[in-house]
Parts: C-alpha cells; structure tokens; sequence
C-alpha cells in the first residue's frame, strides 16, 4: 500500500516500520472516533459561543467597574467625614453623603457626539447605474423593510435604487471590519455572511447585508466575510446624503414656489412661506372622491401636486351640481379656510386616475403663521427686493460671512501660555487650565484639537464653524472664544474659563435636580439658544457635558463643534450631535433647524430631572431605533413634575413644526409656559437679582477643583501639513 503501509494478512495492516495493526479492531473503533469527533465539535461550538460573549461580559465589566468605583468614592467620603472634638463622626455629613449616593449612576461614562461629514454644499456627482427589474424591486423592498429608510419618499427610494452599483464579492472576501467607521450601504442577494468572526449568518434577498450604522457615523459591530461567491448592491454615504439634500430641497422650493402662486399668500416672507412648505401634507384621493362639499365647514387647504379635480356648483335652475371648471397641477383651492371657519361655496371631485394634493389646515398655519387677515396686507418688501428668481421660486435667505469683532487677549502667545490641568477630554483633543506666564492670576481653557483627527473624520468644516461662531457670540450664557493658535500637530483655541465645573459631573454626584435646579439651568440655555437663534444659529449638541459652570453658579454653552449657521427658512442635512439627544428628523435624514435644539432642550430637561436621558440603548443605533418610536412609550419617573412633564412632551414632538418654540411667537412660548410661570427672567438676563441654586466653591483663578481627575496625555499625534488650517 502507498504512503509506507503494506498489506499482511487480510485482518491486518503493516505500517511504516513494521507496526502491525488489526482492521477489525480499527473498525470498532470507528464509533468512537466518530463520537469523539462530534465532542470536539461541541467543544468548538461552546468556545465560539463563549468567544461570541467576550464583549458583552466586557461590558458588563465595565458597569460593575464603575459601580466599584462608586463605592470607592463613597468610602472616602466616610474616611473624611468630619469628626466631632469626642472623636465621633458627624452623623448628619454620613447621612447627607448617602442620600447622595442613593439611586446614582456613578461612573457612567460620558456621552460622546458623532458626526458625518459636513453636507453645506455637497459636490458629488449624482451617477445612475442600470439594473433589470429584479435588482430593482429588490433594493427598494430592502429599503423599505429597513425602520430609518422605511420613511422615504417615493422620489428619494427611486434615486437611491438608481444609484446604488453592483459589486462582485468572491468567497473570503471582507465586506465589513469590525470597529471600521463605515461608508457604505450594502443591499446583499442570497450571500451568506459572517456576522461576527465566530457565528455565520445569511442575509437573504431584500436585507441590507450591513447594519445601517455605517451611515450614521457609527463603527460596525461586527466583521462581514462572504462565504460564497455572491453579488451586492452598494451607496456610498455622501451620494445618499447628497441625494437626501438635493430631493430635501427641491420639495421644499417647489412647495414654496406654488404658495407664491396664491394671492392670500404671495406676500409673506421667504421664511414664513418654508414652514408653511414644511407643514404641507400629502393627501391622494381616488377617482370620484369628493375632496371637498359645497355648503360643508372647511378648515384645509390644498395645492393640487398631480392629477386634476373637477369643480361642481348648485345653478339656479338645474336640479344637480353643474361643473364649472377644472383645475390642475399647481392649481388650488380652499384658501379662505384659512382665513375663517366660512362654508364650503362649491364641490372638488377627483378625476382618474386619482389626486395628490398638498394640504395644510388653519391650526396649523395659524401656529406656525399667526392671523392671515392681520398679515396678508402687510409688506414685507420680498418683490421690491427682487425676491422672485426667474423660475418664480422664492430664494432662501442668503447668509453673507459677519467679519470677526477685534480680538480681546490679542497679545497672548502660546508660548506664554503654562499648562496647569486638565479640564476635559475627548476624541479630537483635550481642555487644559493654562495660565499667562507674565501674570499667573490670568487663566485661560485652551481647548487642543488633533488636527490628524481633525482630517481623517473630514471635520474641518466643522472646526472652522465653531471658530466663526464663537468668536462673534457675545452672550452672558455662552463661553468666549478669544483667539486661535496652531502648530503642525494642533489647532488651538484660547476660550474663557469657567471653574464652576461641568453640569454633567455635578449630575453625576447628585444623582438628579430637584425642579428648582432644573428650571435655572434650563433657563440659561434657552437665553442662549435665544441669541443663537436669533442669528440664525442651530446648536446641535445640548447636553449636561456641554454646560459649564461660572463662579458665581450661572450656566454657559461650551463646545460649538457641530454649532451651525443657516438662517431662517433653511435647513440642513448633516449628520452630528450625541445619539441620545439626536431629533427624529436628523436620524431620518429630512433636513433639520432650530427645531431640533427644541427636541434637545426636552431630553435635557428629564435628564437632569432623573439623572438619565429618555432614549438610550446599548449602540447608537439602538438609541436611533428607541427615539424613533417617540416620547409616548416612555415612563416618566414621579421625579417629574406634572408641568414639566408636559413641556418635555411639547418639546419632543415627533414631528418639528409642532414642538414649542417653533410657532409664530418663537422661543417665547417656552419661557410662558407654567413650568417658568412667576420665574424672574430679567434677574436672569442681568445677573444682578438673581441667586443660582448652585454656587461652586472657587478659591483663584487656578483652582480646578470642580474638575474630574485626567491622566496625563501621552498619545502624541503626528504631524498634519496639508495647509486646510491655513486662516485658522
């Protein structure tokens, strides 16, 4: 026999050497073998499984760590409890320390922001690729099966099929990294995956190969492996971010260009006619539907967007309705609804194949708009100024650059500069306490940005926001920005320093607020966001990591990263802020403006009421898929006053043209809301009359005391020397 082994007797095998084995007894031994085998097997299967588990118990981990963590400080807290002269402990201060420590969430981690990059104006060529009928239906059923996509419109899934190319994928071959910031969406056919470096899993026909993450700024979970030869269908991130802007606003000018068309309404302004455009509703009426009866109460009115309507009127003389005319696309009717609750004067029937008209009704307008009659005589100047384009669109406000007011420090260097602490950390960089070397009772935060960070998440644009926007606010409530540095490793921004500390960890000691507490903190960011938006600023990342305290106790805005400005009227697409504070129309990808501060100002509201925000998950995306269902399905703690309870509800509407603040009387509406009601918004403004409920104990202006502890940093990033920082 081959291989070194020879035949003997039949019952016997000779091998190499000379080693004689009996067949017969290798023959019963095949079973156990056999059964040996499939214990292996098992063995495999348990380790993979075990291996499956590592990051979750990881996890876990982490939560026990911080809970030990929170006994540590609590223990230290009763070493140094104060002693009486008997050599007792102060009882009362053991007391106090545990009421403290009673239902806190000690060692929770900090919430970080995410962010896309910026889509001001997006150049991206917009490709179509050709696809047979299948691929077709089958992209469009995996879009419409997934919960982000589901709420697209007809036009923006069209243009998403139509975009997406076709990708050969060979067995082996890697579709996903684990922990990769990811860049693409993957529409799979019949293509097994591995899911995870030790569970195989399928994805069939019609779901999305990849987890959305990858197109919200998140890391994939888990590796992707294809194990059979296969097809995917891919797009990229920034053409469905561009597809999302450009169909975003073509809706929006097309809408507003049909209400300039309407006499009752052609001399509003540009910004009030795009919320009305956003309010506009899509209704489709069958052939033969009656959209509106002659003698009938209306309180809507309609654009006619496709299809045309037959228009009845009882004549004198003639038993039945007679039609008096038709009216198609861009065509309207019921517009006095919105002036008053008068009859309808005539019948509106749908004509085949149906109608699809755009419709809103008087409540809303007057929300948004305020009385029709008090404003369609007024002038506001948009003709005189030219403001019809020459497609008879209305152009949205034009944001000319604010030159930047003098400086002040000006004749601080950075080689002046000592660095005493750190204030915070995070993934672009680190806020250190620096003090003027020449005078070492001048302190300053000097917020250190790793410009190689800064370049690899495409933020520049991002950075040099936040600098515009800083360097011109001059709020009592917002943190000056003095002046900028850099260097081939950093971008540097010199900043106002409040030593009060971070909200967040005086949250975190406490536990919760209690609604006085509340009510002041709330108060001094909606003075902020007054001012921002006022100049046409949206925030962006409102959360309790992101207010500081000053000495005296008031609350500023700090951390303008995803900061904005875009006007009134317009909107933005960008992806940015912290997942559990994200507003449902940024995760839908609809376009989003100051609402969605609204939406934010809510979730700070209860997290500091109950120590944790309403929407949070194990992922981001889990966070997305919980805010998605709205604040309805969330229990409020007893913790919440009735009040507040119903302002955080009115500031987390689902949809953004009917949050609080939104309406004709702006953020003004928040402030008269009960849960303000006898609050001394003047003694706020000034700073005079007014007693914060936290005043921080400061003992100089190097005293970083109300800080959390750092460690020293010793991640030294390379050099970056492609010249974006050049006017920074």
């Amino acid at each position: 026999m081959g291989n070194g082994a020879s035949a003997g007797s039949s019952s016997q095998l000779t091998l190499e050497g000379g080693e004689m084995l009996d067949v017969a007894k290798i023959k019963t031994l095949v079973p156990e073998l056999r059964q040996q085998l499939k214990q292996k097997d098992l063995e495999v299967e348990r380790l993979q499984n075990q291996l499956l588990l590592t990051k979750q118990n990881l996890l876990e981990r982490e939560s026990e760590l911080g809970k030990l963590k929170g006994e540590v400080h609590k223990l230290k807290s009763v070493l140094q409890v104060t002693v009486h002269k008997d050599g007792k402990p102060d009882i009362l201060s053991i007391i106090q320390e545990e009421a403290t420590m009673a239902g806190q969430e000690v060692g929770r981690m900090k919430k970080q922001g995410v962010s896309g990059e910026s889509s001001g104006q997006p150049n991206i060529d917009i490709k179509h690729y050709d696809k047979d009928f299948r691929s077709k239906q089958l992209i469009k059923d995996a879009i419409l099966d997934n919960d982000f996509l589901k709420n697209l419109d007809s036009t923006q899934v069209r243009e998403i099929v139509d975009c997406m190319y076709e990708k050969q994928i060979r067995t082996g071959q890697c579709i996903v990294k684990e922990s990769e910031a990811g860049q693409h969406l993957f529409v799979s056919a019949a293509i097994f995956l591995h899911g995870s470096p030790n569970i195989l899993t399928t994805s069939y026909d019609g779901i999305p190969a990849c987890k959305l993450g990858r197109f919200y700024a998140c890391r994939c979970s888990s590796s992707g492996l294809a194990v059979t030869d296969s097809r995917i269908w891919v797009l990229d991130r920034r053409v469905f971010q561009a597809i999302m802007m450009k169909t975003g606003l073509q809706r929006q000018e097309e809408n507003i260009r049909f209400l300039k068309c309407v006499p009752l309404l052609k001399n509003l302004p540009s910004p009030k006619l795009a919320k009305i455009a956003d309010v506009l509703e899509i209704d489709f009426f069958h052939e033969g539907e009656y959209i509106t009866r002659e003698g009938a109460v209306g309180n809507s009115f309609f654009i006619i967007n496709k299809g045309e309507v037959r228009v009845t009127q009882k004549i004198q003389g003639h038993d039945n309705p007679q039609e008096v005319r038709k009216l198609k696309r861009g065509d309207y009717f019921g517009e006095k609804a919105l002036l008053s609750e008068d009859r309808r004067t005539a019948n509106v029937i749908a004509m085949p194949p149906g109608v699809e008209c755009l419709t809103v009704d008087r409540d809303s307008f007057n929300q948004l708009i305020g009385d029709l009659n008090e404003l369609r005589e007024k002038d506001y100047g948009d003709e005189a100024r030219g403001a019809q384009r020459s497609d008879g669109s209305s152009p949205l406000e034009v944001i000319s650059p604010t030159p930047f007011l003098e400086a002040e420090h000006s004749y601080v260097r950075l080689e002046d500069l000592e660095i005493l602490a750190t204030l915070g950390m995070g993934g672009f960089g680190r806020v250190e306490l620096v003090q003027l070397s020449t005078d070492r009772n001048n302190t300053f935060a000097l917020k250190c940005l790793k410009k190689k960070h800064i370049v690899d998440t495409r933020q520049q644009e991002h950075i040099y926001s936040e600098k515009r926007i800083m360097m011109e606010a001059r709020s009592p409530f917002i943190a000056r920005l003095y002046r900028t540095f850099k260097d081939k490793k950093y971008v540097y921004m010199l900043m106002e320093v409040c030593l009060g500390g971070e909200l967040w960890t005086i949250l975190r000691d406490r536990g919760n607020f209690d609604d006085i507490t509340t009510r002041f903190c709330v108060a001094c960011v909606i003075e902020a966001f007054e001012y921002l938006h006022g100049k046409g600023i949206i925030y962006r990342d409102l959360k309790p990591e992101n207010l500081l305290l000053t000495n005296q106790g008031y609350v500023k805005l700090v951390d303008f990263g995803f900061a904005k400005k875009i006007g009134s009227g317009r909107k933005t697409w960008t992806f940015c802020g912290t997942p559990e504070y994200v507003a449902p129309e940024i995760i839908l990808n609809k376009g989003h403006d100051q609402a969605a501060d609204y939406w934010s100002l809510g979730i700070l509201m209860f997290e500091l009421l109950t120590g944790s925000p309403p929407f949070s998950g194990s992922d981001p995306m889990k966070t997305y898929n919980i805010i998605l269902k709205g604040i309805d399905v969330i229990e409020f703690s007893k913790k919440i006053s009735r009040n507040a309870h119903n302002l955080i509800k009115r500031l987390c509407r689902d949809n953004p043209a009917e949050r609080l603040g939104y309406g004709k009387n702006g953020i003004v509406d928040i402030k008269k809301h009960k849960w303000f009601q006898g609050f001394d918004w003047e003694g706020l403004k000034t700073q005079t009359s007014f007693v914060p409920p936290i005043v921080p104990k400061v003992k100089g202006p190097a005293d970083f005391s109300n800080f959390d502890s750092y460690p020293k940093d010793i991640d030294i990033p390379p050099d970056e020397t492609s010249g974006w920082d050049a006017d920074f």
